[in-house]
């Protein structure tokens, strides 16, 4: 990366630093992950992957990768559509529950790699499709990223991306603040032991791109015909962009 800080919630740190702390913000919540998603979003997390993944269409025999997929509420939904799919994290502790919960659901056909999507290990043109949910805000350097995910697709391949962003509806936007801030710490304490990580996750909301500027980063890796659909105004986003 050109500069020399990151942002790692409110602060600006080294990007070593910001890669091992989200490291270690991930460690600590993976085994309440799931549970604290149905609390923070009243269980609106499900509708708003239901819908990305009918916006992705995966198919019988695609080779597709998600990225972050720590515990498998993606990967989970794509391989019930038949598609062939890898799920890759930087994390170890969110794929063991991914794993995990894989088991329980007797499915066996995934594939499950510790990966930097930064520095993915895949040769060019891997998959047909790209999807990560909820994960490139954590992502040290996004550029190197998405660029990651531009290369490992094969021509006519299709990326997908759900993210939290900025809610343009007045009056909802100020109401969302005042609740992730003072109250989802306090939820993470009582359920997770860990208010400091759920601080740093609404911190990164905060910090990330708006719907426009990201979609520009997404162009400059290489792809074309990016799109985005905003949810609730814009707090949650749905990118998408094809290598052609």
């Amino acid at each position: 990366m050109t500069n020399d800080t990151v942002s790692f919630g409110y602060e600006d740190v080294a990007p070593a630093e910001k890669t091992r702390r989200v490291g270690e913000v991930f460690a600590s919540v993976a085994r309440r992950y799931d549970i604290m998603n149905d609390l923070m979003s009243a269980g609106m997390h499900r509708l708003w992957k239901d819908d990305f993944v009918r916006g992705v269409k995966p198919r019988a025999g695609e080779r597709i990768l998600d990225m972050a997929g720590g515990t498998g509420d993606i990967a989970f939904r794509m391989a019930e559509k038949g598609a062939d799919v890898t799920v890759a994290d930087i994390n170890p502790a969110m794929l063991d529950v991914g794993i995990e919960r894989a088991a329980k659901r007797g499915l066996t056909s995934l594939v499950w790699r510790e990966e930097n999507a930064e520095t993915l290990s895949f040769p060019d043109r891997s998959f047909d499709a790209y999807t990560i949910a909820f994960g490139i805000r954590n992502v040290t350097d996004i550029p190197a990223a998405l660029k990651e995910a531009h290369r490992v697709l094969g021509f006519g391949g299709r990326f997908f991306c759900l993210e939290f962003s900025t809610t343009e509806w007045p009056g909802f936007g100020q109401i969302y603040d005042a609740y992730s801030e003072k109250i989802v710490p306090r939820i993470g304490k009582a359920i997770a032991g860990d208010a400091e990580s759920y601080r740093y996750l609404i911190e990164s909301i905060r910090r990330f791109p708006k719907m426009a500027a990201f979609s520009q980063m997404i162009e400059a890796a290489g792809f074309t015909r990016v799109k985005s659909r905003a949810i609730l105004g814009g707090l949650v986003a749905i990118h998408s962009g094809w290598k052609i």
